[in-house]
């Protein structure tokens, strides 16, 4: 098929995939500058990631969790902004402001549509003359079961990667055993208090993971065993830098978040959480006493105790397969935008904070194209809907031809009060180590920026 032109192509659409907190600032976005969109979510309801945690209060503020235009955007229509100081569930952000949010944009959402593949019309992947002429074609698979073709002008990727969970291995792979033990291995945070609450109580449990979903998780296991009385609880986790995985509790500027890791601490101190390091899972299988779950510690092979259950926290991973026939520029390891990955390797960097960037590090060689909100850090954690709201509002200036308002780019992000790598083991800080006469630096590298003038080494946590 040949080109189209460029009026033609003004007039189509641009595409959203996914309808929760990023995916419709961006449609709002787009509402605000007058450009057509049209928003594709799997889910039954908007927001349908957030509703697989709807019990989980999340660290941020109303305050801090709601989009600026979008909320512009709700307020002509009478819409109040729920207590600014409290901290909503999941499940409050869905029904309080995503729902509320997508009917004001009207029937440019649509649910149960799955974008199953991504193209260009006419041409594949290998094709270069006049690529951007092209309209993308995404194909979606409708609740009805029916694929249906739909053409855009541009495409915003917001799908997320909650839906694809990482497993259990510490390679990366699903472990022998995990594939045909999935009826008492549960991913993410299940709803240990409220909707599966009858799966656990008194129950053998080991949470593997360690992150801030293991640590609700736990935090949820330890309330329930207070309930209904308490079994062995085990938390099995990779690395061996706990102070990481605590976090900055009183230094972290978000204090939901720091105090999480605070009360974590003190369980496992007091012995009611059995802490489990440097645990590498290679098998699971299903013994007389329960399941065992096996792997490497210092090279060696361990066993841990049986349990009746194991929860998965192990976090999630990009669903790439979409868009094969796009030209994406990922991270090699992290699969997230490749511009951003320095910035948020978790091998270098815990700092939760990350430089501002908008429309040119969230593009790819595939022209119109854009990865934001979660599935733009790839497998990276810590990532903010602050910084999903201010990605939205550049690619979408950009898709506007408002060069100057997409490079405008501010973000500030609440700090973790940590900046340290995982396999430093001595608490040395990131970027060269912990700084050796500047007060307001957090490394060597910021130490010798702020000497010269500068304004630090982009790591952002003071000492």
């Amino acid at each position: 098929m040949h080109p189209i032109e460029e009026s033609a192509m003004d007039e189509l659409p641009v595409a959203v995939i996914g309808a929760g907190p990023i995916g419709l600032a961006a449609a709002a976005n787009l509402v605000a500058r007058g450009m057509p969109v049209r928003v594709f979510e799997t889910g039954k309801a908007v927001g349908a990631n957030l509703r697989d945690w709807a019990h989980v209060r999340i660290f941020t503020t109303w305050e801090q969790s709601v989009d600026p235009v979008s909320r512009k955007l709700l307020e002509a229509g009478g819409w109040t902004l729920p207590q600014a100081d409290a901290l909503p569930t999941g499940g409050d952000l869905c029904a309080l402001y995503l729902e509320p949010l997508a009917a004001a944009l009207g029937g440019a959402v649509e649910t149960g549509a799955r974008v199953v593949k991504i193209g260009r019309r006419g041409i594949d992947k290998v094709a270069s003359s006049k690529r951007e002429a092209h309209p993308f074609e995404l194909r979606i698979l409708g609740s009805d079961g029916r694929e249906r073709t739909v053409l855009a002008q541009a495409v915003i990727d917001a799908s997320g990667t909650w839906q694809n969970p990482s497993p259990l291995g510490g390679s990366g792979l699903d472990i022998p055993g995990e594939a045909a033990l999935q009826d008492r291995i549960a991913y993410g945070m299940p709803d240990v208090l409220g909707a599966r609450r009858a799966r656990y109580p008194t129950k053998r449990i080991a949470v593997v993971g360690g992150g801030y979903s293991a640590i609700n998780v736990l935090l949820d296991l330890v309330r329930l065993g207070e309930q209904a009385g308490a079994a062995p609880l085990h938390w099995v986790v990779r690395g061996r830098n706990m102070a990481r995985i605590y976090g900055g509790g009183d230094a972290d500027q978000l204090a939901a978040r720091g105090r999480l890791g605070q009360h974590l601490q003190r369980l496992v101190e007091s012995g009611r959480i059995n802490l489990v390091t440097g645990f590498a899972a290679t098998a699971i299988e299903d013994s007389p006493d329960g399941l065992v779950l096996s792997g490497m510690v210092d090279d060696n092979v361990s066993r841990l105790p049986p349990v009746d259950e194991v929860i998965a926290a192990t976090g999630q991973r990009p669903d790439l397969d979409m868009t094969r026939e796009l030209r994406l520029e990922l991270d090699p390891w992290l699969e997230s935008v490749r511009p951003l990955g320095p910035l948020i390797d978790p091998n270098i960097h815990s700092c939760g904070s990350v430089p501002p960037h908008g429309h040119r590090e969230l593009a790819h060689p595939e022209p119109g194209f854009y990865t934001i909100g979660v599935k733009s850090y790839g497998r990276a954690p810590t990532f903010l809907l602050l910084t999903g709201y201010e990605q939205a509002r550049s690619v979408v200036a950009a898709l506007a031809g408002d060069l100057a308002a997409a490079d405008d780019v501010h973000l500030v992000l609440p700090e973790t009060g940590i900046c340290e790598t995982d396999f430093v083991e001595d608490g040395a800080a990131c970027c060269g180590g912990p700084a050796v006469e500047k007060g307001e630096a957090c490394c060597v590298a910021d130490e010798v920026a702020l000497s010269a003038g500068k304004k630090g080494c982009g790591c952002g946590v003071a000492a």
